[in-house]
């Protein structure tokens, strides 16, 4: 088998999302492809969807759908992991299953790997608001110079801006002797894995085209925001400090993980907290505080954070760091003024 291609499902049904992800991925011009499908304890008709696949299409090509019905849900993490437990490719990939894929996407993407001995191969992501949407917003996940046989300074470049791991495949063997895995029961659980697995990777190839189709619905994961997910983001970020340390890789690249880690857990968290405008509170802004002070007391010296943070957001770090209160009173008032001004 060619490729596995993983898919997290978990109340996918409406709108038929799932259904859609599933044919984009069974129109793929590659057909050396298995597709395996986890639900991962849905509520809503998935399971049922997913069945209907299986005994539909192994009838005509045996092997090309598996599913694994979970009792328990442990995130998105917890079902791609069991995924890689039943996968039989020499190559494995993600797709998110309200997202699809360009027909040509994973044979492009093998190809592309095979020519270059690559161990990783990635592309490039297009915004899209429906199904078969034609004026999506290409966006960049990679660049040419972070391609080829890796040296130390293209791996810390992968460590900062490394993209999302459901816009690349992966050679089986590079996450079976690593023992790669994604945290489970947590949210934003790509924010542990992308920057730490990228430390793995010998040669990384990439194919600059919008191959892969995300899905902007209010709904997902990554447009909702809850106190709840914001925990989830800070515990990822944990998870990849402990598993850089544990590993051995954070002293090597020290001031990378470090800069990672603040900007994914820290700042991405703080200031999609007080966007949402929902019920924001000091109290977990505090919270939020406390943990990059526990966690990275001196992440203010790293010379990443100028240079990637936005400097309004930059000067709202600095006065957080000086008055919680004082921040959130500016921001709410900064936010007001602008959402009247709209």
């Amino acid at each position: 088998m060619k490729l596995s291609v993983i898919v997290p499902v978990y109340n996918m049904a409406e709108g038929d999302r799932l259904k859609h992800c599933l044919d984009s991925l069974l129109g793929q011009s590659l057909k050396d492809m298995e597709i395996i499908a986890v639900d991962d304890a849905s509520t809503d008709s998935s399971p049922d969807i997913l069945k209907e696949y299986e005994g539909r299409l192994n009838a005509i090509r045996p092997g090309a759908l598996k599913i694994i019905l979970s009792k328990e849900n442990h995130r998105q993490g917890g079902a791609r992991n069991r995924g890689m437990e039943l996968a039989d490719g020499e190559w494995i990939g993600f797709m998110d299953s309200d997202d699809y894929a360009d027909p040509l996407m994973f044979e492009k993407l093998i190809r592309c790997a095979e020519e270059t001995g690559a161990d990783v191969c990635g592309c490039d992501y297009e915004l899209v608001s429906f199904y078969g949407d034609k004026n999506g917003k290409p966006v960049a996940n990679n660049t040419i110079e972070q391609t080829g046989v890796l040296d130390d300074d293209k791996h810390k470049s992968l460590i900062l801006r490394g993209g999302s791991s459901v816009t690349k495949i992966y050679r089986a063997s590079l996450i079976k002797d690593n023992e790669l895995s994604f945290p489970e029961d947590i949210f934003y659980e790509d924010n542990c894995a992308a920057p730490l697995w990228s430390m793995y990777f010998k040669n990384f190839a990439y194919v600059p085209e919008p191959l892969y189709k995300y899905l902007t619905v209010q709904s997902s994961t990554t447009h909702t925001v809850s106190v709840e997910k914001c925990r989830d983001r800070m515990e990822a970020g944990r998870i990849f400090i402990l598993e850089c340390k544990k590993r051995d890789l954070y002293e090597r690249y020290k001031e990378e993980i470090d800069y990672r880690f603040t900007e994914l857990s820290y700042v991405t968290t703080l200031f999609s907290y007080m966007y949402s405008g929902r019920g924001r509170k000091p109290s977990f802004t505090a919270e939020i505080k406390r943990y990059i002070r526990e966690n990275l007391p001196d992440f203010l010296d790293n010379k990443y954070l100028s240079e990637y943070t936005d400097k309004e957001n930059l000067s709202f770090i600095k006065l957080q760091q000086k008055s919680n209160i004082l921040f959130f009173i500016k921001y709410v008032l900064l936010f007001k003024y602008r959402e009247l001004r709209k």
